[in-house]
């Protein structure tokens, strides 16, 4: 697409939704102007394509799809049927996996669909043999109370959140911790290290269902091969949530080892953050488990969004391309090159570094939590999420870490040279922000003191180096 026709686009629709609803215009345009304007740093953020965005705008929103390609439950979805399997075969293919399945609307959607499947095939599937039946639906209220008794004591093993895991691989207040019983692996208190005897030793202990692989902020790579192993060792389904890292899947950064299609049992994922395309989930399996996967609506899932799957079709077809491969090379190279201008000007980092696209400094060196060293660094232009660090002292609200994260400002075009100078404008910030006290005169964790000169001359300094590299700088809305 040219970038007349992109500006002519947006425009036109900008036109279109102000005649209706002007404010909503107008936040769209501020939410352009907000982005192009800021060093976005959250990990799990990126830009997509104009091309991916304006797939998501049409007439596929109009549509219920329940049911999968070729078996609706409404007339009329030829066109629905064309885009997601389009999407599964650019999932496929782009991952090496037998089976795809594109329709969940999310990262936690996928995961219970993962979830759902495995205790179907090896809870439910005995069930209907006991049964004799031939189908789920044909079990009878009595089959269904044996279910559900089985049900009620499965076991879950996964990253503990302080270690990097994520609220869905069964923590309490999530739905998959009322599902199963939990229990969390952590990392070496030394070293930040996943320690994969440990995890060994807990699997034997525990005897899990299933065995979770994946994080949202730990900065290595995982050894996906032992994981299965482990998995085999105690007879647990091995899953691997991906959301975070499978752009650096799909760009071949991480591949043998590290790589989790070959190794797991079943993959989910999200679309965007580090894959650069549409808010959405997708789940990757082999033909044993894709019957119940295929489930997944109605079981967990409400409608398809056929927008967004049109949106996802797009998405993968770019990640196919062989710049992607050196774009997602140029992510990691970039979390290096951040990760050690930090370390160099005194920051402290967990496990000292990075091997993936994210770094997670521990700000307890700057005195300050996560919280306030979050709130001073968006004050300065610099968007970043605070974080727990393992066993961290501040708790999962104000936090003694921030995430930073470089799949969007590699997607703008900065280089090792940006990100080491964008490690200065943080550490400018951490280290001249100091904690604040409460009315009562008691310290603060969430309070802080920063010279509004220093936030300024900051957000100037990013602004300059920003300006190199505009966003979306094909559009131009007038």
């Amino acid at each position: 697409m040219s970038g007349n026709a992109e500006s002519t686009a947006y425009r036109s629709a900008l036109e279109v939704i102000g005649a209706v609803e002007p404010r909503v215009a107008t936040a769209i345009r501020a939410e352009l102007a907000d982005q192009r304007e800021s060093l976005k740093l959250i990990a799990s953020e990126n830009y997509a394509s104009p091309a991916t965005l304006l797939a998501m705008g049409n007439w596929f929103s109009d549509k219920y799809a329940e049911g999968t390609v070729g078996r609706r439950f409404y007339a009329g979805c030829q066109n629905v049927d064309t885009v997601e399997a389009l999407a599964a075969e650019h999932a496929r293919e782009l991952f090496g996996a037998p089976y795809a399945y594109v329709q969940p609307h999310s990262g936690i959607d996928a995961n219970l669909v993962a979830f759902w499947a495995v205790l179907a095939d090896r809870v439910e599937a005995p069930a209907l043999k006991r049964a004799q039946a031939r189908h789920v639906n044909d079990l009878t209220e009595a089959d269904w109370f044996a279910l559900r008794r089985e049900l009620g004591d499965q076991r879950m093993l996964g990253m503990s959140l302080d270690a990097g895991g994520h609220l869905t691989h069964g923590f309490r207040p999530n739905i998959s911790g009322k599902m199963f019983d939990q229990r969390s692996y952590g990392t070496d208190p030394e070293t930040g290290l996943i320690d994969y005897d440990r995890v060994a030793e807990a699997a034997r202990e525990f005897k899990p269902l299933i065995l979770v692989g994946g994080y949202s902020a730990y900065p290595r790579k995982v050894n996906f091969r032992i994981l299965r192993e482990i998995a085999d060792s105690v007879g647990a389904t091995f899953m691997v949530d991906m959301a975070h890292f499978a752009g650096l899947v799909a760009g071949k950064v991480f591949t043998g080892d590290f790589d989790p299609v070959p190794h797991a049992h079943i993959v989910t994922s999200t679309t965007h953050k580090s894959l650069r395309g549409p808010r959405g989930g997708l789940v990757l399996c082999g033909p044993e488990l894709a019957a119940q996967v295929d489930r997944g609506c109605p079981m967990v899932l409400g409608g398809p969004l056929p927008q967004v799957m049109a949106a996802k079709a797009v998405a993968l077809a770019e990640a196919r391309r062989p710049d992607f491969v050196d774009y997602a090379g140029r992510i990691v190279a970039n979390a290096q090159a951040l990760a050690d201008g930090l370390q160099r000007r005194g920051a402290k980092l967990v496990t000292g570094g990075t091997d993936n696209h994210l770094a997670l400094i521990d700000v307890t060196g700057y005195g300050l939590t996560g919280r306030q060293a979050e709130q001073a660094l968006l004050d300065s232009g610099i968007v970043t999420n605070r974080n727990a660090i393992p066993q961290d002292p501040n708790g999962a609200w104000y936090t003694s870490g921030i995430r930073v994260g470089t799949p969007a400002l590699t997607t703008r075009g900065f280089g090792t040279a940006e990100l080491d100078a964008t490690a200065e404008l943080i550490h400018t910030v951490l280290s001249r922000t100091a904690p604040g006290t409460n009315a009562d005169g008691t310290p603060s964790k969430a309070k802080y003191v920063l010279d509004p000169g220093v936030a300024d001359r900051v957000g100037k300094q990013a602004s300059d180096l920003l300006t190199g590299f505009p966003l979306y700088p094909a559009i131009d809305l007038g």
